[in-house]
């Protein structure tokens, strides 16, 4: 199999390829430009001798009258030794002939044509000895212009030099050229080939590269950056991961060492294993929304859509709350309609998420609110709760997995992973929607937009 050839090769081939065309298309114009010339001044030259001959040859309808005159045609091609005469009868018969050995021209047509013989190139120019009679003896004048043709094969053969001197001559400069050129590429191919995990930092010099490739070292920057994002990203999640882990297992260790150091009663094994069961059941949640967020990033999240009432959800997933806020001391209400196509599944674990959010940071006597609007082909929710306000370097974060805003909350506690948000963001998405949250004044309320 043949190698692949580099991009500078072709450049430079290219380059060559070009060059040769370009000085073979002017050295094939200039050769014809001077074959006109030449011919144009042969043309000159021949009809200046015109007027001389017909005046020689003046009255001459026969051969027997030319006899006296050869003499003075003689004389007169004397004066041009490269010029040839041939005179003919109106039937074609051959009167006279200066040539010798004789050039034989076969169908002898009117006008400037150009004949070999013998090796020798002749310019022959045939006219009428009387232009103003009908039938009249023919002149023929040839012209020797073998010096022309000469000149002419000179001059292709510096054509076919100078084509392959400059392809040549091109095809190096280019190679050096493209070389030169290709210097960013080069440098970029390094740099990709140092990237590893502790180095997706390096970044391509933009400001020195040239403009048809400053747009790829910005995709080829703008690629690393994603990189490193996605590898800080899985850092923090394995890392997450680690710490939400590390309490649950270390109880689950420590009751279990605890409870085999001595035979114990059926009761309190049956109560120990009750207390793994619980810490079991939330490790195994917490893995499923794992799941549910790493099918979420890949986009495998498929929503069914169907029409949902979401005034007739919020009221379920209020009634369901409302033994929770009852005893928490907490007013629960809704306003407005909207409707939607969506996955009625999923949108109740969207707003289950944030009224359970909303009901463990709502102080006694506080209240959450459901707000519902459509608008602009667009359906609106909105889920407010009065208590502390959340500060403005936390709000970007509450989205994040495994984050919590409060910090009297302990690390790795069952009782929430820090996940609902993340879920419930994913989910919006998978609709095509944004959700947002704003704090301020007392009220925390997340705002939510999704196409109907």
């Amino acid at each position: 199999m043949f190698k692949r050839i580099s991009l500078g090769s072709r450049l430079a081939l290219l380059f060559a390829a070009c060059t040769a065309v370009v000085s073979l298309t002017a050295g094939v114009l200039f050769n014809r430009a001077s074959e006109g010339h030449f011919m144009e001044l042969d043309q000159q030259l021949l009809d200046s001798k015109l007027p001389t001959l017909r005046e020689v040859l003046r009255d001459v309808s026969s051969a027997d009258q030319l006899a006296p005159r050869r003499r003075a045609l003689q004389e007169e091609l004397a004066h041009s030794p490269d010029l040839a005469l041939q005179v003919r009868g109106t039937d074609g018969a051959l009167w006279f002939d200066s040539l010798s050995p004789s050039v034989a021209q076969t169908g002898v047509h009117a006008g400037l044509h150009t004949l070999t013989d013998n090796g020798v190139s002749y310019r022959s120019y045939t006219v009428a000895l009387r232009p103003e009679q009908q039938d009249s003896p023919q002149l023929t004048l040839l012209l020797d212009i073998t010096h022309h043709q000469h000149f002419l094969e000179r001059m292709q053969h510096l054509i076919w030099l100078t084509v392959g001197l400059s392809a040549l001559a091109t095809a190096l400069l280019g190679a050096w050229a493209a070389r030169s050129g290709l210097r960013p590429l080069r440098q970029m191919t390094e740099i990709a080939a140092s990237v590893s995990a502790s180095s997706l930092t390096t970044r391509l010099p933009q400001t020195e590269m040239p403009s048809e490739l400053a747009e790829l070292g910005q995709a080829f920057n703008a690629m690393l950056g994603r990189l490193d994002d996605a590898f800080q990203r899985l850092s923090a999640f394995s890392a997450d991961i680690a710490h939400e882990l590390r309490t649950p297992l270390s109880n689950l260790l420590t009751h279990t060492q605890v409870t085999l150091t001595r035979p114990r009663a059926l009761e309190e094994y049956r109560e120990a294993l009750l207390g793994n069961l619980e810490e079991l059941q939330w490790m195994a949640q917490m893995v499923n929304d794992m799941l549910y967020l790493a099918k979420a990033e890949h986009g495998l999240l498929n929503p069914n859509r169907e029409r949902l009432q979401l005034a007739e959800e919020a009221d379920a997933l209020l009634e369901f709350f409302l033994p929770l806020a009852e005893e928490a001391r907490v007013q629960l209400s809704r306003d407005g309609e909207a409707t939607l196509a969506g996955d009625r599944h999923m949108m109740r674990r969207a707003l289950s998420n944030l009224l359970d959010n909303a009901l463990r940071f709502t102080p006694v006597e506080g209240q959450v609110r459901v707000r519902l609007k459509s608008a602009a082909g667009r359906a609106l929710i909105s889920i407010e709760n009065t208590g502390q306000t959340i500060p403005a370097n936390v709000l970007p974060r509450l989205f994040d997995r495994f984050y919590r805003a409060d910090p009297a909350r302990h690390e790795g506690s069952s009782e929430h992973a820090g996940l609902g948000l993340a879920i419930t963001q994913s989910i919006i998405k998978a609709h095509g929607g944004t959700i947002r949250c704003e704090s301020g004044k007392g009220v925390t309320q997340f705002l939510i937009e999704l196409p109907v």
